[in-house]
C-alpha cells in the first residue's frame, strides 16, 4: 500500500505542472494558487481534524510556520505559476528536479559542509543539462547567453527556495506529524496569498475559467495539494526516505507524457537527453559515498 501511495503522489505532481498550465492560460496565477490551496487547507484539514491530530501551535511555532508558508507556499508557487505562464510544463518539470543540487549547494555555502568530487562533477551534470533543456539543444543560443523564457528563469529560482524551505522544515518536523505541520504551513501560506489576491484579480477572476479550467483547478487542489501530500507523509512512515525519495524521478517523466498528450507539447530528443543529464546529476549528487570497512 505505501508503495501505491508514493507512486499516486509522485504521478499527480507529474501532471500538475500541465494542469497549472492550464489554469494560468484562464486567469491570473496568483488566482490560481489561491483557489488549489483553499482546497488544499480543507482536505489536510479534515485528514488531520479525523485523525485526532489537529492543536494550534504555540505563538513562536505558528511564527515559525507562517515563515514557511510564505517561502514553500506563497512565493514558490507564484515563481512557478508565473512562469508556467511562458515556460513549458515539460521543461519546467525537469528543471525542478534539480532540488537537491541546491540542496547541496546550501550545505556547502551555509552549513560549510564538504562536497566531493562526485558533487561536484555532479552539479556540473544537471547544470548543462538544465542549459540543454531550456535552450532546446540550441548550443549556439547557449553560447550567446540567449536561451529560455523568463519563465523557464522563475521555475529555476523555485528549486533553490524549496532547497531553503527543506531546511528549515527539519525542525518543525522533529516535533509535529508531518501532516499536522504541513497544514500550518498549508495554511499560513494560504492566507498570505490571500492578501495578494484580494489587493490584485479578487473572486471576479474565477468567473473567467471554462469547465476545463475550473477541472484543472480542483485536480491541483484536492489532489496535488491535499491527498498527494497525506499520502507521501503516509509512506515515509513506512519506508525508508532513499526509497520514497527515489519515486521522484520518475515526476518529469510524467510530466513530459501528459504535456504531450493535453498540451502537444513536443517531445525532443534535446530535452529528453538534457532531462537524462539532470537526473543522473541529481543522482550524483544524492548518492551516498560507500563506506570502507
Amino acid at each position: 500500500m505505501a508503495i501505491v501511495k508514493v507512486l499516486f503522489a509522485v504521478v499527480v505532481w507529474g501532471a500538475s505542472f500541465i494542469a497549472t498550465k492550464m489554469a494560468v492560460g484562464e486567469v491570473a496565477p496568483v488566482t490560481v494558487v489561491w483557489t488549489r490551496f483553499a482546497m488544499g487547507v480543507a482536505v489536510l484539514g479534515a485528514v488531520v481534524a479525523h485523525r485526532r491530530q489537529l492543536a494550534v501551535p504555540s505563538r513562536s511555532d505558528l511564527a515559525y510556520f507562517a515563515g514557511l508558508g510564505f517561502l514553500g507556499i506563497t512565493f514558490h508557487q507564484w515563481l512557478q505559476s508565473n512562469g508556467l505562464v511562458t515556460a513549458q510544463a515539460s521543461t519546467s518539470a525537469w528543471i525542478v528536479t534539480t532540488t537537491p543540487v541546491f540542496m547541496a549547494l546550501l550545505g556547502w555555502t551555509v552549513l560549510r559542509e564538504r562536497l566531493s568530487g562526485m558533487t561536484v562533477l555532479g552539479i556540473g551534470v544537471a547544470a548543462a543539462g538544465v542549459l540543454v533543456v531550456v535552450s532546446g539543444g540550441d548550443l549556439s543560443a547557449v553560447a550567446a547567453g540567449r536561451f529560455g523564457t523568463v519563465g523557464d528563469l522563475l521555475v529555476l529560482l523555485s528549486s533553490p527556495n524549496w532547497a531553503v524551505f527543506s531546511v528549515l522544515s527539519r525542525r518543525g518536523l522533529r516535533r509535529y506529524p508531518s501532516a499536522l505541520m504541513m497544514f500550518w504551513v498549508m495554511t499560513t501560506g494560504w492566507l498570505l496569498t490571500t492578501v495578494l489576491f484580494l489587493a490584485g484579480p479578487g473572486p471576479a477572476d474565477l468567473a473567467r475559467l471554462s469547465s476545463t479550467g475550473w477541472a484543472a483547478l480542483v485536480f491541483l487542489g484536492l489532489f496535488c495539494s491535499g491527498v498527494a501530500y497525506i499520502f507521501w507523509y503516509d509512506a515515509l512512515r513506512h519506508l525508508p526516505a532513499s526509497q520514497v525519495g527515489a519515486f521522484l524521478y520518475v515526476e518529469p517523466l510524467i510530466a513530459v507524457v501528459v504535456a504531450a498528450a493535453l498540451l502537444g507539447e513536443p517531445v525532443t530528443f534535446a530535452v529528453l537527453a538534457g532531462g537524462a543529464a539532470i537526473l543522473l546529476g541529481v543522482w550524483m549528487v544524492s548518492r551516498r559515498p560507500v563506506s570502507q570497512k
